[in-house]
């Protein structure tokens, strides 16, 4: 499919009233885990179209480029919240977070196997095993809350086991800043790449500093904490890989684009048809803000939309589906890497004095405040072992034990092995 090749519809004619605008919940006891992962992706997509919008219009003095760029927001701010609202009542805030590290293991996951650019490949895939280890501790605190197995919320498409463990997580700032692309020399499928996973990141580290002080009890509030600073490292790694040389109006028309291919993608993919309806109704109209778009590029830099996307037919949809194979190579090959500055070094490769080793010292300068440590050792207190689904053992013998968790992996030298990172 090509937009730009579609008739738009008039942006005000995507308005909706309050009775349209209020979508029926998806049941959570029926609905497709994917489903649900696609909701959280659109949302997430959503919000950062409409606070790109928002950045770009404090950055300009031109009132009619401003209300341009309100006339849009608007419909882009009813979008979100159309979808965001999917989401039913009775859904707990740690159920919902289950949703979010499955579409965050199983987003990347499909992203790097379809990236051809080795370097922002090897930034999903490192990002990736923090993702993967975050639901797990996510899942350990609802069995323990609430009695529920996280399995049956991602339908057993996504194992729940140990990752690089998120004590290792914390890295100095320094050390997240990567080097961006050029969206007008790289594939386009690398440029929507790095725009999907920094909104979809983004998402998540909003959900988290907004819910952290809403949670329940001490325990959750603190893994939410530590959890929420880790998404914040995830989001300047990402946002540092965006093409930063392209003017607002380019990456307008590149957002639009984005939204579009997603929007279709969901629609090309989705398996309940109420939800495909709405997919198929928010791509209509995207498809008249991507237009907008491309005569705001016109008008203001004299550039037609083929200058900033030179082929506006669109990859294949993106699918979202289990990787566990996957995941489980990357965990093997690479749980003992860490970031450093651009680049990503085993920990046996960084001089003892590295920022990384100083940074651990002082965020957690001993393993019993690290929430995210701690809940673990209290299931297993609790429940005599910890909580997981797996088809088969942790390919990190380290990464085995049941009744003691592991913080050295990925945080002290030599205290697992790995390989390296792999190209498409």
């Amino acid at each position: 499919m090509n937009p730009f090749a579609h008739r738009p519809s008039p942006i005000i004619e995507g308005y909706q009233n309050f009775k349209e605008m209020y979508p029926k919940p998806y049941n959570k006891n029926e609905v497709d885990p994917y489903t649900k992962t696609r909701i959280i992706l659109m949302n997430g997509t959503e919000f950062e179209a409409n606070w790109f919008s928002h950045q770009f219009a404090r950055h300009i003095t031109n009132n009619d480029l401003r209300r341009e760029l309100a006339l849009s927001r608007y419909a882009e701010k009813q979008q979100q919240l159309k979808v965001s609202l999917l989401k039913p009542c009775n859904e707990s805030a740690l159920e919902h977070t289950i949703s979010y590290e499955q579409l965050a293991v199983d987003l990347t996951a499909e992203l790097a196997k379809r990236e051809p650019d080795c370097y922002v490949k090897k930034a999903l895939d490192f990002a990736l095993l923090e993702d993967f280890d975050h639901l797990y501790r996510y899942a350990n605190q609802l069995e323990m809350e609430q009695g529920l197995k996280a399995e049956r919320l991602v339908g057993r498409y996504t194992e729940i086991m140990p990752g690089r463990p998120t004590i290792a997580h914390h890295r100095c700032p320094l050390d997240n800043v990567k080097r961006n692309i050029n969206s007008k020399s790289a594939c386009k499928e690398t440029v929507l790449h790095t725009m999907i996973i920094t909104a979809a990141e983004q998402q998540t580290m909003n959900f988290y500093m907004n819910i952290t002080n809403l949670a329940t009890n001490d325990a959750q509030r603190k893994l939410y904490q530590e959890i929420a600073l880790v998404e914040e490292e995830h989001v300047t790694q990402y946002e540092s890989l965006m093409d930063s040389d392209a003017s607002w109006l380019e990456m307008l028309l590149w957002h639009e684009y984005t939204e579009c291919y997603l929007y279709w993608s969901c629609y090309m993919t989705e398996t309940d048809k109420y939800i495909k309806c709405l997919w198929e109704e928010n791509l209509e109209i995207e498809i008249g803000h991507l237009h907008k778009a491309a005569e705001l590029l016109k008008k203001y830099e004299n550039k037609e939309w083929n200058q900033v996307i030179p082929n506006g037919d669109f990859p294949a949809p993106l699918c979202l589906h289990e990787n566990i194979n996957y995941v489980r190579d990357v965990l093997k090959n690479t749980v003992q890497f860490t970031g450093c500055r651009e680049e990503y070094e085993r920990l046996e490769n960084l001089n003892d004095s590295a920022d990384f080793f100083k940074f651990q010292k002082i965020i957690a300068p001993c393993e019993d405040i690290v929430p995210s440590h701690k809940v673990i050792c209290n299931h297993i207190s609790k429940c005599g072992n910890d909580y997981r689904f797996q088809v088969a053992e942790n390919p990190v013998k380290e990464l085995r034990c049941r009744t003691c968790d592991n913080t050295s992996v990925g945080r002290v030298k030599d205290a697992a092995a790995s390989s390296n990172f792999k190209c498409n």
